[in-house]
């Protein structure tokens, strides 16, 4: 049995972690009568609504958008799930879709999709904004979310730190597809507690030029123990710093085929003395020196000795001891350990 694009997007339906509804009417209905009060509760996923689109051009749409609402009553009718169907229809220039109202509250209907959640294909932000739009909007507590759509308390709050340190900003750039999750996660976020001005400049910044989300996290390494004035220019030029890096980068790489590895052996030489300079700096404000210092030099000391005598053989005959030759000498048969080596005979 073929699966379509659109079933394979929902997963499995039908009880939502404990929560039945019952008593659903499946109805066709004008689009404009859906009040889409959880749209920003939604990523934008522009690859995901042109697979919907195809899907339903090609087979029609076989999961209805999910309500809250009778629209027979004169009612409204809240979209709780199915935006990304929504956009997908409006796409094809379609006005009407198939509709399954729920005859419930708006908060127990949010909860029964959060519940389902598991088998659905909902980020954890999004999961947020919703649990969001429950605890501030609907006036729920978090250990009542957690009870009624099946999860622990811990879960619930777990998800709403994700937002709490974001700025609207951030999240707005999430929602459009601007920014990604992990990136708003593991550097907004962190950037936004250490410093809002340097978080806003930077969302700012990455408007007007965007990265990648590898390139933002490498910037975000370097911002990490970059001094103030450094800072202040990273985050009004994140693209220049990173475009910056890039080409050091090449720069060192193209050296490194240039000097070949006797060039890479000779630069390790000199950090080696630039380490041991470092530490004939620190002697003096170091004594009496510890038992581990001294130990760590007579260690130091013995490779150094053991390096000085290899380097010696390797540069006064370089052809005795070269690896191509013992591999030469290792591959000739050697007699059996009972006959004697064979004589040139007279």
């Amino acid at each position: 049995m073929t699966v379509s694009a659109e079933q394979k997007a929902m997963g499995s339906r039908g009880s939502a972690g404990g929560i039945v509804i019952t008593d659903t009417k499946r109805l066709d209905l004008d689009l404009h009568i859906l009040e889409l009060r959880f749209e920003g509760a939604r990523l934008v996923d522009p690859l995901a609504v042109e697979g919907l689109a195809r899907s339903i051009e090609r087979d029609g749409q076989i999961v209805p958008l999910i309500a809250a609402g009778d629209p027979s009553s004169g009612g409204r009718v809240v979209l709780v799930d199915g935006y990304r169907r929504v956009a997908a229809l409006r796409r094809l220039g379609r006005d009407r879709a198939l509709v399954e109202c729920w005859p419930c509250d708006l908060a127990a209907a949010v909860l029964a999709v959060l519940a389902n959640s598991r088998s659905r294909s909902f980020a954890a932000i999004e999961e947020a904004l919703l649990l969001r739009e429950l605890t501030q909007g609907l006036g729920l507590s978090q250990l009542e979310v957690a009870r009624r759509c099946g999860r622990n308390d811990s879960w619930v709050n777990r998800r709403l730190k994700l937002i709490s340190a974001l700025p609207e900003q951030a999240l707005a750039a999430v929602r459009a597809g601007q920014l990604s999750s992990w990136a708003a996660v593991r550097v907004i976020a962190p950037l936004a507690r250490a410093s809002v001005e340097d978080s806003e400049q930077l969302l700012r910044a990455l408007g007007e030029a965007p990265v990648s989300t590898r390139e933002l996290k490498r910037w975000f390494e370097h911002y990490s123990t970059a001094t103030r004035a450094v800072r202040e220019r990273m985050v009004r030029h994140p693209k220049l710093f990173v475009e910056a890096l890039n080409e050091k980068e090449e720069q060192k790489s193209s050296e490194q085929l240039r000097n070949g590895p006797e060039g890479g052996c000779e630069a390790d030489l000199l950090r080696i003395i630039g380490l041991i300079t470092r530490v004939h700096r620190q002697l003096p404000s170091l004594t009496p020196l510890s038992a581990a210092v001294v130990k760590g030099f007579w260690r130091v000391h013995s490779s150094l000795e053991a390096l000085g005598a290899d380097i010696k053989r390797y540069a006064h005959d370089p052809e005795r001891h070269s690896p191509q030759r013992a591999a030469a000498q290792a591959a000739r048969p050697q007699p059996a350990g009972d006959q004697p080596v064979a004589q040139t005979v007279a």
